[in-house]
């Protein structure tokens, strides 16, 4: 098996997708509220690019959700905090979801013949699922910014560490994954730490989301594997 890190949504042509199993990887916080949405019942998520396209589907039974630079997005029902999805009643509901980098990363990934949503809360889950698909596997970190997120790498390192525990074969990887696998090694004591650490906890502490990354960093706490079916994600 082979697998391959791409660093940020920037560097994420379609041709590297083509015939693999991409997981999405937005830990703080969209493939996060992702998990937790369809953990509280949501019928399954719908990612869009733009917030136009999000207004377009509201009504109809349909949430939408979104932010845009770590805060909530005018007159939607939700934002993009995992939390919101346990006090607001979602069961059965679809949610539109739109984000700054994790929903463009989500279409970007679509040329993969699995697109999988990953996180550290359920890394464990999400590799089970990627192996048992039997493909090459492609983990695309979102990042912030057009640019690396440090907690995105930490999951990607993560998710291998939990492919090379699952998978008999030998596993190949770029160097990126090595990298990124190095990472998840020297500081796996550490997770939450390094994730309040990272440019993005911080920003998200300055606008008082701290429970946000204190959930978004918990390791393997959730068993849910969302994956796209058609134009949405659902439970897999």
């Amino acid at each position: 098996m082979h697998i391959e890190v791409i660093s940020n949504v920037n560097e994420a042509q379609a041709e590297r997708f083509v015939h693999r199993t991409a997981i999405v990887i937005d830990v703080l916080r969209a493939t996060s509220t992702i998990v937790a949405a369809l953990e509280a019942g949501a019928a399954g998520i719908l990612p869009v690019e733009t917030v136009l396209e999000a207004r377009a589907l509201q009504g109809s039974g349909n949430l939408i959700a979104g932010e845009r630079f770590c805060r909530k997005i005018p007159g939607f029902d939700l934002g993009n905090s995992p939390d919101e999805f346990s006090t607001i009643p979602v069961q059965g509901r679809r949610i539109v979801l739109t984000t700054t980098n994790g929903t463009r990363a989500i279409h970007k990934a679509m040329r993969a013949e699995n697109v999988l949503a990953g996180s550290i809360n359920n890394a464990a889950a999400c590799a089970r699922a990627a192996l048992d698909l039997r493909r090459d596997i492609v983990l695309l970190c979102a990042g912030s910014h057009d640019e690396f997120a440090l907690e995105d790498g930490l999951c990607a390192g993560l998710l291998i560490s939990e492919l090379q525990l699952l998978c008999p074969a030998p596993i190949e990887m770029n160097d990126i994954g090595s990298a990124m696998l190095g990472l998840y090694k020297s500081t796996s004591g550490s997770v939450q730490e390094l994730v309040f650490a990272s440019a993005t906890g911080k920003r998200l502490c300055k606008n008082g989301s701290n429970r946000d990354v204190e959930r978004c960093s918990k390791v393997n706490i959730s068993g849910i594997v969302p994956r796209m079916q058609g134009d949405m994600l659902v439970q897999n």
